[in-house]
């Protein structure tokens, strides 16, 4: 089989890489393009893989290029993790809005629409050539905003895209994990949009083992959420919720936090990935160690103005994951390819389309939720519905994504201020207003998008 993997330069393309490299199942990927516009990345990107591969004699052949076309002609599966404006723009995603006093994160307020207004027309595009080159190809979408960008690949691809975030799997493996279970007997009643959900029940062996869990004051405070929240509202809502909330949770606190850091995360990734390339590009043998390395450093610093740190202040290496290719993002996607290669079935939290799963949302609306994947495709399995604080903040910003969608593809400038004023961390018409011009006058890319 063939996997291309658009932002094939990326410094996440090693976990995919990785995952690929340790799966013994048959048939299995023997071709992975690597798709970049960026030759210096995708140079220092093979050599990484290569040395990776060094010790697998039948390891996936790399076929790098920055021809689009090439890269997506005859796969089977389609990786998307594309990086439009690079993270030039997602300083100033962050900024800009940091300015404006209201929340600068790149996915979850102002920041994500600003990157989804100039990510989409470039991942719809990406979907046409898809269609036409791959026609019976998966698209795994990575590309963040995820469930705004699946979504707009949907109108071209239908139910063959969908959105991909290690973020709900890997809270219900860290509650397994926390009770002492097998992680792989777990099912897990999780519902909501990308970066905006609630894991209501963790079932083992026909048992909800979740209220063991709220009820011990050592084991729910050693958790990531439990610091990040705190018991008392966890036990409040009676569920946990997934770990963007706590930007809306607590959204002043967070304003108030990231400012006073003085270095956003996009300020952080910027010095930091700048410096690997360079160095990476000059390392000869030993740069997948050094990546190694610089994995460390980002994912001990993630999210940290949540839990009391800064960007320059990492917290424990240990609190991250640092190699997610058997359990992150790279393993729910390896999981994906061999559930529908292979029809070894599997069930995992996925951005798929709505299809009446959650009754409140269009059927085309695209929702984070458990999902059966096997040879015939993806299918959202029956939910109990959301509360009416969850149902209501889910429709609040997903008609803000339908808004941001309409004004990348027709490039309204009025779509945009909709977008902007409409979702619950804005909140201002003026201040979406301000919004707009900002992230039209400091990002290139989105000014190219918004002319009308």
């Amino acid at each position: 089989m063939k996997l291309c993997i658009l932002g094939g330069g990326g410094f996440r393309t090693p976990y995919v890489y990785q995952a690929l490299l340790r799966d013994t199942g048959s048939p299995r990927v023997e071709r992975v393009a690597l798709y970049d516009v960026d030759e210096v990345r995708l140079h220092a990107m093979v050599a990484i893989l290569t040395e990776l591969a060094a010790d697998f004699p039948d390891a996936p052949v790399l076929e790098p290029t920055t021809d689009l076309h090439r890269a997506v002609e005859g796969s089977d599966y389609v990786f998307a993790a594309l990086r439009v404006g690079g993270l030039e723009g997602r300083r100033c995603d962050e900024h800009v809005a940091l300015d404006l006093n209201v929340i600068g994160q790149e996915t979850t307020g102002p920041g994500g629409l600003a990157y989804a207004i100039r990510t989409v027309p470039v991942m719809v595009e990406a979907a046409k050539v898809i269609k036409d080159l791959a026609p019976n190809a998966y698209v795994m979408n990575f590309t963040n905003p995820a469930g705004i960008i699946t979504e707009a690949m949907q109108s071209v691809l239908g139910d063959r895209v969908l959105g991909i975030c290690d973020t709900p799997s890997g809270l219900g493996r860290r509650v397994a994990g926390t009770l002492g279970l097998d992680h792989t007997r777990v099912q897990m009643d999780y519902v909501g949009l990308n970066h905006l959900g609630w894991m209501r029940r963790v079932m083992y062996d026909g048992r909800d083992v979740l209220p063991e869990l709220m009820a011990d004051d050592d084991r729910l405070g050693a958790m990531e959420e439990g610091h990040v929240f705190g018991l008392d509202w966890i036990r409040s809502l009676g569920s946990i919720p997934n770990e963007y909330l706590f930007y809306y949770y607590f959204n002043r606190d967070a304003v108030r936090s990231i400012i006073g850091s003085g270095k956003t995360r996009g300020d952080f990734l910027a010095e930091s990935q700048s410096a690997f390339y360079d160095r990476a590009s000059a390392a000869g043998d030993g740069v997948a160690e050094l990546w190694r390395e610089t994995v460390e450093r980002r994912s001990a610093s993630y999210m940290a103005e949540a839990k009391g740190g800064t960007q320059d202040e990492p917290l424990d290496p240990k609190e991250r994951e640092t190699d997610p290719s058997h359990q992150g993002y790279a393993g729910v996607a390896l999981g994906v390819m061999a559930a529908i290669s292979r029809n070894e079935r599997q069930t995992m939290i996925l951005n798929v389309r709505n299809n009446g799963t959650i009754a409140g949302l269009p059927r085309d609306a695209v929702v984070e939720v458990p999902t059966m994947v096997d040879a015939n495709g993806v299918h959202p399995m029956t939910t109990d519905q959301p509360d009416l604080h969850q149902i209501g903040l889910m429709s609040q910003v997903k008609a803000v994504e339908r808004h941001t969608i309409a004004a990348a593809l027709t490039g309204s400038k009025d779509e945009a201020v909709k977008a902007f004023a409409l979702h619950p961390l804005v909140d201002s018409v003026s201040v979406a207003r301000d919004l707009v011009r900002g992230y039209v006058d400091r990002i290139p890319e989105v000014a190219a998008v918004l002319t009308k």
